[in-house]
């Protein structure tokens, strides 16, 4: 399934808005000599939220006491009904200035280093920058819809750039050493072994196991920082000079082995294993855990399937996580609440879970979906318990 084009973030000029553009250049004042426009990057912070680092913009102008930056990666908490918008993928962010001081603290006090690159650009093409971007920054262009691999704060990079010099720009794919899928490049930057990352997996479908061209690689800000090493507008180098505002040592975050969702699984595993081991051994069957397995993948796929379906999130679309996960196990966990649960499509169904398992496991190995490993051993679990039911179905039945 290909990816629809994203609405963009940054406003282009449509005939309409062409006296207001007008309007925002008279009423500018001309930029210095001294004047300079820079790609500020951030560090990772420890927070889900800032585990990718950040992008923004500067403009310096010592004449005329001018030092801001425009961040495109705020939102407004009292939005109404904030959480649903940004389940939905309907969440607006916004263009916001502050005083370089006032950007600054926050990397301050979380001791994350911050990177400038200045941009080799000529007085007329800074000023047409500064119109750009004070046009961007008016109250009816300022907001769009945010989208965390096509339209967040470090995707802006690549769209202000080509809206402003279009074929003259270039960019090189020198410094990749070989082009990721949207996947491996979310992985580069949270550890597969973490609650988020897990989620992620989850939550994220097919749709971005495809490679991302150079372009796309810039939703990461640690690729929009060497990407502008690597641009060239008009046959030069973009990139007129780099150095470090803060220099801080790279912030690591890690959790305990015991907290991790790779330990709770494996005890999960072994709680249902010794349980299926006991119910063989007897004869009989546990039915509390044959509910609380039904209920938790059932459960599971119904955020997906919700999630796929009734959001606007492209990202979360032909999600395969529901081979595994049936939303109908919600349903089918009643049944299993019964001492005897011979019903005749109980023994169809269990072989559509066990099929199920078994295509998950091949469109991982082949490559059109990429699972988090977390769940190999729930997926042990699951097949040895399904292989279970089915031999205690047929024995009841017979």
């Amino acid at each position: 399934m290909a990816f629809q084009t994203p609405t963009r973030s940054v406003k282009s000029v449509e005939p309409d808005s062409l006296a207001r553009l007008a309007m925002v250049r008279e009423r500018l004042p001309e930029l210095s000599s001294q004047a300079r426009i820079s790609l500020m990057t951030c560090a990772r912070g420890t927070e889900l939220y800032s585990s990718f680092g950040h992008s923004a913009f500067r403009l310096q102008d010592p004449v005329l006491g001018y030092d801001y930056v425009y961040n495109y990666g705020t939102f407004n908490f009292n939005t109404p009904n904030f959480y649903l918008k940004f389940t939905q993928g309907k969440l607006m962010y916004q263009l916001s200035r502050s005083t370089f001081e006032e950007f600054l603290f926050a990397y301050e006090l979380e001791k994350r280093w911050v990177k400038q690159q200045i941009l080799r650009l000529n007085q007329e093409q800074k000023q047409e920058f500064f119109v750009f971007l004070e046009n961007n920054y008016l109250p009816e262009n300022r907001e769009y819809l945010y989208d965390y691999l096509f339209n967040n704060c470090s995707t802006i990079t690549g769209d202000v750039l080509t809206s402003l010099y279009g074929d003259s720009l270039v960019f090189k794919d020198s410094h990749l050493e070989k082009r990721y899928t949207f996947r491996q490049l979310i992985r580069q930057n949270i550890s597969y072994n973490s609650w988020s990352s897990f989620g992620i997996d989850l939550a994220l479908g097919s749709v971005i196991d495809r490679k991302a061209t150079v372009r796309e690689h810039l939703f990461l800000p640690y690729y929009a920082l060497s990407q502008i090493r690597n641009t060239e507008l008009a046959g030069a180098p973009l990139l007129e000079r780099e150095r470090t505002v803060l220099d801080y040592e790279e912030l690591s975050s890690s959790t305990a082995f015991f907290l991790s969702p790779l330990f709770w699984i494996s005890v999960l595993m072994i709680v249902v294993l010794v349980y299926t081991y006991i119910d063989y051994k007897y004869q009989k069957r546990s039915q509390w855990v044959d509910f609380s397995v039904f209920s938790l993948t059932g459960l599971i796929g119904l955020v997906v399937v919700l999630l796929w379906f009734a959001t606007d999130h492209r990202a979360t679309a032909a999600n395969l996580n529901v081979m595994w996960a049936f939303p109908l196990n919600l349903m089918a966990a009643y049944p299993l609440l019964k001492r005897s649960y011979v019903i005749e499509w109980v023994g169809w169904y269990l072989y559509l879970l066990l099929l199920g398992l078994l295509a998950s496991l091949g469109v991982w190995a082949i490559g059109i979906q990429s699972f988090s490993p977390v769940l190999i051993p729930l997926w042990i679990a699951l097949g040895v318990r399904y292989a279970f039911l089915l031999y205690r179905y047929y024995q009841e039945e017979y």
